[in-house]
């Protein structure tokens, strides 16, 4: 049986920005490629009960239909800690890289709620998505703020974190090997995540 972690139907609020005189441009339709250089996603374990750290991955790919799909990529052996042999461990002992070296989400959106958006102008939506990650499939859903942050562009980020229960993906092993590892007391199967992602138009 899949996980089930939270998933809602779409809902949608708009926040305007600027004033009735805002520049006219064409509206958001069309093919959209992820900019990674502009983009960023991180993570936060909890070890020891009360100790907290951010650690991100730095590559990653993706892109937003025409029709709406959705599909991110995150490549795992890219999870940077800022510590050499604890990345080296989420590789081996967590993530499993040699085998599951790559993390996908996957959303269907309706293009027409967004394609009005003026510059400047932003929404906040709740989207539920689908992760695929070391082999096991699961729902989520995140709040987003949605900005057109120019002709071409458009800027994706949670409002809030999503919370990822990593157990529920199969790697509850994992979290104790490394827990074993560094010889911790624990480290949370719970982990926030949260994102900015940049898309520019093909």
């Amino acid at each position: 049986m899949k996980p089930v972690l939270y998933a809602v139907p779409l809902a949608v609020s708009v926040m305007i920005a600027g004033c009735s005189g805002q520049e006219q441009v064409p509206p958001l339709e069309g093919d959209w490629t992820l900019d990674a250089n502009a983009s960023h996603l991180s993570f936060v374990s909890v070890k020891a009960g009360s100790i907290a750290e951010s650690s991100v991955f730095r590559t990653l790919s993706g892109s937003i239909a025409a029709d709406g799909n959705v599909s991110l990529d995150v490549d795992l052996a890219s999870a940077d800690t800022g510590i050499e042999i604890r990345d080296e461990r989420l590789r081996s002992m967590l993530f499993d890289t040699a085998t599951y070296p790559t993390a996908t989400v996957t959303a269907q959106i309706d293009p027409a709620a967004y394609q009005d958006l003026t510059l400047g102008q932003s929404m906040t939506v709740t989207v539920p998505a689908k992760i695929d990650l070391h082999g096991v499939e699961g729902d989520v859903e995140g709040e987003l703020s949605v900005t057109r942050s120019g002709t071409d562009d458009v800027l994706v980020s949670t409002v809030k974190p999503i919370i990822v229960d990593a157990g529920a993906f199969g790697l509850a092993d994992g979290i104790e090997r490394l827990r074993e590892a560094a010889g911790l007391p624990s480290i949370a199967p719970v982990v926030p995540v949260s994102f900015s992602m940049a898309f520019t138009k093909q």
